[in-house]
């Protein structure tokens, strides 16, 4: 077997080969360049572009927050603005003999307590905040539980004097004492009614008297409060709340439409003389201790620290739990059987302090 030519033996051959075709040496040259150039725009062609791509413009909406939703701590309803959470409470003592009815100004309250004054004659401490009624009354004198009462909400007291023990104790420099003995003209007596039975103020007065004394915010704390929702089962649409004579005992038909409780007074509706039917949101009974002492004569005097049980009604159902006030500066709790705080239902608030062994509640 012969072994393969050189190269440089081979270069004569080609050499002359290219010599004596020229013709074919041009024609495949000629066809090795364009080979070459297809080959070159096909690479070209086929090499994927960095084509850039048009920016997409995204516009980022803000959104906007939540305007903020105040409420009132002494009714849970809403108020326009935080300055309205903050502003001054007022407490107006109010007769309730029957020469006293109809009253004024307890529609707009927004807690109302009532007890016996002296005589089985009950009469309210009404406390209010946001709303501002014009004409409230008939005012009378205070004693010492309404005070214990009162205490939490860091409210000016408006009454006109007042049981020996609590004139005592609102006058010792720890209370916004506006009693009309020294405030004079913030109140005035009524010509419609005589005598002790037509005393009356307004806001537009007490506004004016608590400015002047520099009482325009209070800090307290309040029941927690909830929206209200009528049950569709309920357990408690006719109240009785006896305290002590028919004069003076009351009754409360739930009316599921408004979820509030229609107030009536010795068989008849219980209204505000401006404002119409009084329909509380929640009605509390209050179980308490009550004995009779001597001050400054024969006295009633209850007990209101320590614990009791309390019955409260809203949403046409009936809760029963414990009534619990630490001290005088306390606030009133309400504490259910698993020892959280019962929420009451936004808006206005009615509580009775049944004295146990006389008075009674009862419901259906």
């Amino acid at each position: 077997m012969k072994p393969p030519k050189k190269p440089h033996q081979l270069l004569p051959k080609l050499h002359s080969w290219i010599h004596r075709h020229p013709r074919r040496t041009y024609a495949l040259l000629a066809l090795g360049v364009i080979l070459a150039l297809g080959l070159i725009a096909a690479a070209i062609l086929l090499t994927p572009k960095n084509t850039p791509q048009p920016i997409k413009q995204v516009t980022v909406t803000k959104k906007a927050k939540p305007a903020p939703v105040y409420y009132s701590p002494l009714t849970g309803n809403k108020v326009a603005t935080q300055a309205a959470t903050k502003q001054a409470v007022t407490a107006i003592m109010i007769e309730n003999s029957p020469d006293a009815r109809p009253q004024s100004g307890l529609k707009d309250a927004g807690i109302v307590y009532e007890a016996i004054a002296e005589g089985g004659i009950t009469r309210f401490l009404a406390l209010y905040q946001e709303a501002k009624p014009q004409l409230i009354g008939p005012v009378r004198s205070i004693r010492m539980y309404y005070v214990d009462w009162l205490a939490p909400y860091q409210a000016s007291v408006a009454h006109i004097g007042g049981s020996y023990a609590a004139l005592q104790e609102v006058r010792n420099g720890g209370y916004r004492d506006i009693d009309q003995f020294f405030n004079a003209p913030y109140y005035w007596r009524a010509n419609d009614r005589y005598a002790p039975h037509n005393v009356y103020t307004s806001f537009e007065k007490l506004d004016a008297l608590n400015k002047s004394k520099g009482y325009t915010e209070s800090t307290f704390q309040g029941f927690s409060r909830v929206d209200g929702k009528a049950s569709t089962t309920p357990t408690a649409t006719s109240i009785d709340m006896n305290f002590s004579s028919a004069l003076f005992n009351t009754h409360y038909d739930y009316d599921s439409a408004s979820n509030t409780y229609l107030r009536s007074i010795a068989g008849e509706p219980s209204n505000d003389r401006e404002a119409g039917r009084i329909s509380p949101s929640a009605v509390v009974a209050l179980k308490v201790n009550m004995v009779t002492v001597l001050e400054d004569g024969y006295r009633q005097s209850i007990e209101t620290t320590g614990k009791g049980t309390a019955y409260v009604f809203q949403n046409g159902t009936v809760t029963e739990c414990t009534w619990q006030k630490d001290s005088r500066a306390a606030p009133l709790q309400l504490i259910t059987a698993d020892g959280k705080p019962l929420p009451l239902v936004r808006g206005q608030t009615w509580i009775g302090a049944i004295p146990n062994g006389q008075g009674s509640v009862a419901w259906k």
